[in-house]
């Protein structure tokens, strides 16, 4: 680290060394070893100027006399004012003579400035003071004399025609201006400058730039700025334009949307165009030359009331300006009409919705149905409007050990017998369950037992018996169908006379059974509970 810092400042001596060089030999260079003037002095025309000139460290030196020069930029030099002590002060014919003098008056070889009044452009240039001396001879300092004038700075656009070769869109100026202008310009169009410069009666100068380009109906209206930088001036001064390109109308149609069909109403045409110079007149045409009924025209709209056949066409619209015309068509297909996508749409959300609702309706009815049925059934099964017979064991009942007194019972009869339960209101009985032809029934505050007894019937139905079974309980259908009934299926009641109150058992007859049609064996004489 150490080493590189003592490098680094090794350098920066080498270049402050350097500077301080430059800085003695501009300062010898400019104003002598021993003559000191102003290097530059700025003048606009018609001020008074002082050029100021002073020897220092004149010891041991002798100055003798003081002579001006005066050195234009092309030409020879000229002696315009000389300074003898031993004479008076002298001024040679020149260009400035009558204008210039010694200040102060009288001079002296130390300080012997001069002024020049009512300066002109042509003044500028090179002002020398030049000392002779003794014994080092002469010494001399050079001060530049700038005239300046401040200039007329101007921009313009040219209007052009748009075309297919560069013309020039714009100029600018900057007129009598002393030194030289600069101009450059800035824009986003696509083109070139060219600059060029002359010198005026005066010593000024004038500076005029054109921007050229290949100029297009697009580059109407861009922004093109001149800037003009002179030394006279605090900040460059700028001037905004803009291209002014003429071309004839571009002309666009709109509205059309390749679904005119028979019977739509109210659709329009709108004829848009854009020109420079700006449009004067808008005309509707077509192609086979006449325009329909129902077709109506205002300005640049062309509506059409009802779409038929007629407007099945070529429309063309031509726009014209102080240039020439410019024109669009547009070629129109009637259609057939169509039923409204969005129409359709709804109509067949309807139906399907429709559909739908129709099949959740039939299933819900079916269920219902089905669950109808089944409770029925059920009732069938279980024994509904069912109704109890009791049959009376008269003697036989007695034999078996199954008669008992009268009391307690139905009717006042013996009621250990058997009682049947069976259903009225259908012609063919259930089983009901497989274990259920035993109910226990209440008689006289003492249960007993109801028996349901199936048919051979439901028996075959309900899939639960062998083939022997069923043969079992046709037999036993045979030997109980002894009478036969005509008529509807609702059980025939039968009652004996008195005179048979004898073989009556418990108020019934022990061979009053009656067998039915489907397949129930029941008493005449039964009585219902």
């Amino acid at each position: 680290m150490a080493r590189r810092d003592a490098r680094n400042w090794h350098g920066c001596s080498k270049m402050i060394g350097l500077l301080l060089f430059a800085s003695i030999l501009i300062e010898h260079g400019v104003s002598g070893q021993r003559v000191k003037v102003e290097p530059e002095v700025l003048s606009y025309p018609g001020q008074t100027v002082n050029l100021r000139c002073a020897f220092t460290d004149a010891a041991g030196i002798q100055l003798t006399m003081v002579t001006w020069i005066y050195e234009p930029k092309d030409g020879e030099r000229i002696n315009i004012a000389v300074f003898h002590p031993s004479y008076e002060a002298s001024y040679p014919d020149s260009p400035v003579k009558g204008r210039v003098s010694f200040t102060p008056s009288p001079p002296n070889l130390a300080n012997p400035s001069i002024e020049i009044s009512d300066v002109r452009m042509t003044d500028e240039g090179k002002y020398i003071c030049e000392y002779a001396t003794y014994p080092r001879g002469n010494d001399q300092g050079i001060t530049q004399l700038v005239m300046l004038a401040k200039p007329q700075n101007s921009a313009s656009i040219v209007t052009v025609l748009a075309g297919d070769k560069p013309v020039v869109v714009a100029r600018c100026e900057s007129a009598d201006g002393r030194p030289a202008a600069e101009i450059s310009w800035v824009t986003t169009a696509n083109g070139n400058a060219t600059t060029v410069s002359k010198l005026g009666a005066d010593n000024t100068v004038t500076v005029s730039s054109e921007y050229r380009m290949l100029p297009t109906a697009a580059d109407n209206g861009k922004d093109l700025s001149c800037v003009v930088a002179h030394r006279t001036q605090v900040k460059p001064e700028s001037f905004p334009l803009k291209l002014a390109v003429q071309y004839i109308p571009k002309v666009t149609i709109v509205g059309y949307d390749n679904n005119w069909y028979v019977g739509r109403t109210n659709v329009a045409l709108t004829c848009q165009a854009k020109g420079n110079p700006a449009p004067l007149t808008t005309q509707w045409k077509t192609m086979s030359g006449e325009k329909p009924d129902t077709v109506q025209i205002t300005d640049n709209v062309l509506k059409v009331l009802k779409v038929d056949d007629a407007v099945n066409t070529t429309f063309v619209c031509e726009v014209r300006n102080r240039i020439g015309t410019g024109k669009d068509q547009v070629t129109v297909i009637v259609r057939e009409p169509s039923v409204n996508p969005s129409n359709a749409g709804v109509v067949a959300g309807a139906v399907i919705g429709s559909l739908l609702a129709l099949l959740l309706v039939a299933a819900l009815i079916a269920v219902l149905v089905t669950r109808s049925r089944r409770q029925q059934q059920g009732y069938r099964a279980n024994g509904g409007d069912m109704k109890t017979r009791i049959f009376g064991g008269g003697k036989k009942a007695s034999k078996n050990g199954t008669g008992g007194g009268a009391g307690g019972g139905v009717g006042g009869g013996n009621n250990n017998g058997p009682i049947y339960v069976y259903n009225e209101s259908s012609p063919n009985q259930g089983l009901g369950e497989k274990n259920n032809h035993h109910q226990p029934l209440t008689i006289g505050g003492r249960p007993e037992v109801v028996a349901t007894t199936p048919t051979a019937q439901d028996i075959l139905l309900s899939n639960e018996l062998d083939d022997v079974e069923r043969r079992k309980f046709d037999e036993l259908e045979e030997d109980e169908r002894y009478d036969h009934f005509t008529g509807g299926g609702a059980p025939i009641l039968q009652l004996r006379p008195p005179h048979d109150q004898d073989d009556m058992i418990g108020n019934y007859m022990d061979d009053d059974m009656e067998s039915q049609r489907d397949g129930s064996v029941i008493s005449r004489t039964a009585v219902y509970v």
